[in-house]
């Protein structure tokens, strides 16, 4: 087992003028000050970040019907200050993914492709892997917006330029047993009922622990990681979401105080990675105080 540290990328603060491309629906966006990249998260071998639907923090935290979910926060670490960034669904997994809204501000199916960079992109430029595995999705590259329970609001890479091919953009069917051949950094997206969007938190829970648990055990001992969390409340204000990480080189039973939205989760994926910073998480602190010696 090991834990590389990602070398500081900034040894000031700088100006970031990040001219970004907008959609149609948006304009550009431009960051603030940047943040000194950290020089204290591990380097994973493979992340994974498993997201559900639309539940207030309080509807799981100590919930018996995310009994699942709530072991993983005892065998990892529980973010206690995580938020989504907006309402409706939608622009929380462009902003997971991109670090910007970009212009989208509904569910509806976008008709065009989003033509800027992105997590994804920027790993498989660094010479890294990316996939986005989603439950339902047709087939690989499909840009189709709906197909049974599946839906491409939910899938980011699915409509960004980038990773919509089939490279990258495939059906959760194609997740390897063999964890160890697993992208750098991967997505999953359970269907619209596994993802507690049309059924009961039970079902997500139970979903979570029959199909990713046993990527969370092997994690703890391959450098690996493993992020379950929400794109959003269930439209409150607060939109607080509950999010646990679990894997090597993280605190177990331990509660984050560290003030966190979909932007500063992207910072601390770029900053493990080596990777520039994007739009909004440029100007974020990465979650430093989750991880061990």
């Amino acid at each position: 087992m090991r834990a590389r540290r990602v070398a500081t990328l900034f040894a000031a603060p700088v100006l970031a003028l990040l001219a970004l491309t907008a959609v149609s629906a948006g304009q550009p966006v431009r960051s603030a000050q940047v943040v000194p990249a950290a020089a204290s998260i591990p380097q994973f071998d493979h992340v994974v970040i498993v997201m559900f639907e639309n539940k207030n923090y309080t509807d799981i935290k100590g919930s018996s019907k995310a009994s699942y979910l709530n072991s993983l926060a005892s065998q990892g670490t529980l973010l206690g200050k995580s938020y989504g960034v907006t309402h409706p669904s939608q622009p929380n997994y462009v902003g997971l993914f991109s670090g910007t809204t970009a212009g989208v501000h509904k569910d509806d199916c976008l008709s065009g492709q989003i033509d800027r960079d992105n997590i994804g992109n920027q790993l498989v430029k660094a010479g890294k892997t990316f996939k986005g595995y989603s439950e339902g999705l047709p087939k690989a590259g499909s840009t189709t917006c709906k197909s049974g329970r599946y839906a491409r609001k939910h899938a980011p890479w699915a409509f960004f330029k980038s990773t919509s091919g089939a490279a990258t953009n495939v059906p959760y069917s194609a997740f390897p047993s063999d964890y160890s051949t697993l992208p750098t950094v991967s997505f999953v997206i359970p269907d619209m009922c596994n993802d507690m969007h049309d059924c009961s938190v039970s079902t997500g829970d139970s979903w979570l622990k029959k199909n990713l648990d046993g990527y969370a055990q092997w994690a703890k001992t391959h450098n690996s990681l493993l992020i379950a969390t929400f794109d959003e409340d269930n439209f409150t204000s607060v939109n607080q979401i509950y999010t646990a990480m679990v894997g090597a080189h993280v605190k177990a039973g331990y509660k984050s105080e560290t003030q966190a939205n979909h932007y500063t989760v992207l910072r601390t994926l770029e900053d493990m990675y080596g990777l520039p910073p994007l739009a909004g998480a440029a100007n974020k602190q990465p979650i430093t105080d989750i991880w061990t010696a």
